[in-house]
């Protein structure tokens, strides 16, 4: 598991295990609990390219930025440590 730590959003870590490009687990600790598990399951089977066009660049209320989009640069670092 890929670990990244995301910046300007309530989760604190988020766990990224990846299949080639391909999703496998994502997991957040801290955060929405609900909406991120939903968000972690609904990724499962997609590219990191597929995940990142539908949820890159959500903001959350004032905040530049979200936990699907901290998610997105938590996929790609795993994508490029691989």
């Amino acid at each position: 598991m890929f670990v990244y730590y995301p910046q300007g959003v309530c989760s604190q870590m988020i766990e990224v295990d990846l299949d080639g490009d391909v999703i496998k687990e994502v997991k957040f600790t801290g955060g929405c609990h609900g909406n991120l598990q939903a968000v972690s399951k609904l990724v499962v089977g997609m590219t990191v390219d597929e995940a990142c066009e539908k949820l890159e660049g959500i903001r959350c209320g004032f905040k530049p930025t979200s936990c699907a989009d901290q998610m997105c640069k938590a996929l790609k670092a795993a994508r490029s440590a691989e």
